[in-house]
């Protein structure tokens, strides 16, 4: 079974490489609004930084992100135990993980320009580390409402149209990323994927800022599914603070925090369990591989179709 998602790296690989997207192989896509923690999710679930970060649109073209896990032992110095390779520089390996950022916004720069418009063309990054699952993700642009700075005046329905071009898909299973401190039913990431999966059966919700909301409140419904039921349920995450990044703070500390975080609330202990970036990783890599499993006759017949 954990051979199933690197099978579907290398077709994804080839498809990219020879500018082929007709066949629809099965993909996690994480969309949520510009404000939401997207990003923080992301970065969580591999433990390092390595996403732009900044004002306005960040994320301007769609990220193909492959994380393949290494056995611990594999290599034995600590500098040269996890690295990042992207698909549009073949056999360079990156161990700075803040080149990966530069690399990142480079690559980004280079199709669209150094204003805020955003591309279809998708960055494929591959992170090879002992500390990740096996697991494939497409980080979308942020939703956005009102166009900042030279931002195009329709960068909305730009960002929209891309999201629903992945989300579309019916491979596709959709990371529905929407901050606790917001009405989950004006959640923008909730809203259109609705649009492509009324019934929600393939969306999957992450509810950050879970800590920031407001005194007397608390997320227990959603994470239920009492408000916006999905098939897949919903996962709590507790994201760095503005601060927290500010100072540096290492993810490693903060997913311990986040794990004290859950099982020490009396709100939250019932379903501790339940919640944190590693059960959302494990829960992630699951659904991924019974995805990936349920599609492959389908995906087998459309390859030999398409040879």
């Amino acid at each position: 079974m954990e051979q199933l998602i690197p099978i579907i790296n290398k077709l994804q690989d080839v498809f990219n490489s020879i500018g082929v997207d007709s066949i629809d192989l099965p993909q996690i896509v994480v969309i949520g609004s510009q404000s939401s923690g997207k990003s923080s999710v992301l970065e969580n679930i591999v433990g390092r930084d390595f996403l732009p970060r900044g004002s306005g649109i960040v994320t301007r073209r769609p990220l193909v992100l492959q994380l393949i896990h290494l056995p611990a032992e594999s290599n034995k110095d600590p500098k040269q135990s996890e690295w990042g390779e992207f698909l549009h520089k073949p056999g360079q390996n990156f161990y700075d993980f803040t080149e990966i950022r530069a690399e990142i916004e480079r690559e980004t720069d280079r199709i669209t320009g150094k204003n805020k418009g955003i591309s279809h063309t998708p960055i494929n990054l591959k992170i090879y580390s002992p500390h990740v699952l096996n697991l494939t993700l497409v980080d979308l642009p942020g939703i956005t409402r009102v166009p900042v700075g030279d931002q195009p005046v329709d960068i909305e329905q730009q960002i929209r149209q891309m999201v629903l071009t992945y989300i579309s898909k019916p491979n596709a299973v959709i990371v529905a990323v929407t901050a606790a401190n917001t009405d989950l039913s004006n959640s923008d990431a909730l809203q259109l994927a609705r649009e492509v999966d009324p019934e929600g059966n393939r969306t999957i919700g992450v509810l950050t800022k879970i800590d920031l909301m407001d005194s007397g409140t608390n997320a227990l419904d959603m994470l239920e599914g009492r408000i916006i039921p999905l098939r897949l349920g919903y996962i709590g995450v507790i994201n760095r603070s503005q601060k927290d990044i500010n100072e540096r703070k290492p993810i490693q500390a903060a997913l311990k925090a986040e794990t004290v975080f859950f099982s020490s609330s009396p709100l939250y202990h019932s379903v501790a369990s339940r919640c944190g970036t590693l059960y959302l990783s494990r829960t992630l890599n699951k659904i991924l591989m019974n995805h990936i499993k349920e599609t492959l006759p389908e995906l087998k017949a459309k390859i030999n179709r398409f040879g």
